[in-house]
């Protein structure tokens, strides 16, 4: 297959995640103060879009709160850099079994489980350009953690998306994700020009060698936006594959808190390598005003 490279390359950064990071790099940033900073400088690092959850200020754990949303959003729309900005929808869809001899009842630590239209309160209140939609049920490699989204969860909460002219980033951690997101379009829950984001490396879905990753891109609808990431160690080798295969990029500490052996990154230098790769490519790293003309977005103040 030749190589269909591409020269005009958006980066995401993903700013802090949901995942227990918090206490293994001081750059996680907890606060919403700190959330929006490390997003602003990713910004003027070079990221044209920025992925954000919230955490518990104090403890540094993922919370969906629609106040702290709120403030994250102000700050990010008040900065003197322009960005696009993408919050998760992912939250609320956590089940957490007990032992294999006992379980149920579901009362166990971390399960969190919110209906749909809960699910969407912040996107709905804070308006952002793009918003994520994890496009299937996985089981994660923590302990019997089960990403739950079920076809009628992403439907209700898809068409929401739709209606509040919020784009949905489609996160698919395997083919069954993207076959369903076809589906999704194919009946207009989802707007034909769908954008996508492929999560390689996370257990267990698709892992991230090079063959797996190739059937995932071959699996993205030509007149779809792609864009790609790994996780750890594989963060900056998933740079230039995913531009190399003809996608966008995605970095920064909610996939990885290494810079290099033995140094943790900011969310700034992880965007620095990552145009750094891009532009010794030969390609070009674009900004939120081309994005935003590309897939079709609109910036707009919150209710």
């Amino acid at each position: 297959m030749p190589l269909a490279m591409n020269k005009h390359v958006f980066i995401t950064c993903a700013v802090t995640g949901s995942g227990g990071t918090q206490d293994r790099s001081p750059h996680v940033p907890r606060s919403p103060k700190q959330i929006a900073e490390a997003a602003i400088d990713a910004a003027k690092a070079g990221a044209a879009i920025v992925h954000c959850h919230v955490r518990d200020p104090e403890t540094g754990k993922p919370r969906r709160d629609v106040h702290l949303y709120r403030e994250v959003t102000e700050r990010i729309r008040d900065a003197d850099v322009d960005v696009v900005l993408n919050l998760t929808a992912g939250m609320g869809g956590d089940l957490v079994f007990g032992d294999v001899e006992n379980p149920l009842p579901l009362k166990f630590p971390g399960t969190d489980m919110g209906g749909a239209t809960n699910r969407m309160e912040h996107i709905a209140a804070c308006l952002p350009e793009i918003c994520t939609m994890d496009c299937g049920t996985m089981n994660f490699a923590e302990a019997d953690y089960v990403m739950t989204n079920t076809p009628g969860m992403l439907r209700a909460m898809g068409s929401m998306m739709t209606k509040l002219g919020v784009k949905p980033e489609i996160e698919a951690f395997d083919t069954g994700h993207l076959w369903f997101a076809r589906q999704l379009v194919e009946e207009g829950t989802l707007e034909p020009d769908a954008l996508v984001q492929l999560c390689m490396g996370v257990p267990w879905g698709a892992p991230d060698d090079l063959n797996t990753f190739m059937a995932m891109v071959n699996n993205v609808p030509k007149e779809w936006t792609w864009s790609a990431f790994s996780i750890g160690r594989n963060q900056m080798p998933y740079v230039a594959a995913a531009v190399l295969a003809g996608g966008n990029v995605r970095v920064g500490l909610e996939d990885n808190l290494w810079l290099d052996k033995g140094v943790l990154a900011t969310n700034a230098q992880l965007v620095e390598r990552a145009v750094t790769i891009i532009e010794n490519l030969g390609a070009r790293v674009i900004g939120p005003e081309e994005v935003r003309r590309t897939l079709r977005l609109t910036k707009r103040a919150p209710k």
